[in-house]
């Protein structure tokens, strides 16, 4: 599973804003 540069930091970015959305759905990825 390849992940650009610029996918991870759009990413990350998002990590920031929407924690609330983001972390139920990607919990069993981490």
């Amino acid at each position: 599973m390849a992940v650009s540069m610029r996918e991870m930091l759009e990413a990350g970015v998002h990590f920031g804003h929407q924690t609330r959305f983001w972390n139920p759905k990607m919990a069993q990825y981490i």
